[in-house]
């Protein structure tokens, strides 16, 4: 844990650079939160068009949900949440203007990976 899942338009300079994009993630979110990277999820939709909506109107630019456990820092979490967006805009070279990143916090106890609950995250 945890879980990066990116809703991407198919065809984009992100969908062609996943292998790229899933280990900058994997190496921001270590860094960050100070977590080891052997339980770092990535995971990519890619959406057909008119599939992404914001105020009802489609979007042209992807959105990354994440999942992490309980327990960080509001500091930590905005830093987090900022080089996410940064490293999505330089790896994939698509601007970072339209790009959103929505973070989503649950339990250690509340995960299961391979077959043990994770401890939850130590403060920040």
């Amino acid at each position: 844990m945890p879980l990066y899942q990116f809703l991407i338009p198919a065809d984009c300079a992100s969908a062609r650079v996943k292998a790229e994009l899933a280990a900058a993630i994997t190496a921001v979110h270590c860094e960050v939160t100070g977590a080891p990277g052997a339980y770092v999820n990535v995971a990519f939709t890619e959406l057909g068009p008119d599939s992404l909506f914001a105020s009802g109107r489609p979007v042209a630019h992807g959105r990354l949900v994440g999942i992490i456990r309980t327990g960080r820092s509001p500091e930590t979490k905005r830093v987090l949440m900022e080089r996410l967006a940064q490293t999505w805009a330089e790896v994939s070279g698509e601007p970072a203007d339209g790009f959103a990143v929505f973070i989503q916090e649950v339990p250690g106890s509340s995960m299961l990976e391979e077959g043990e609950f994770l401890p939850e995250s130590a403060a920040d």
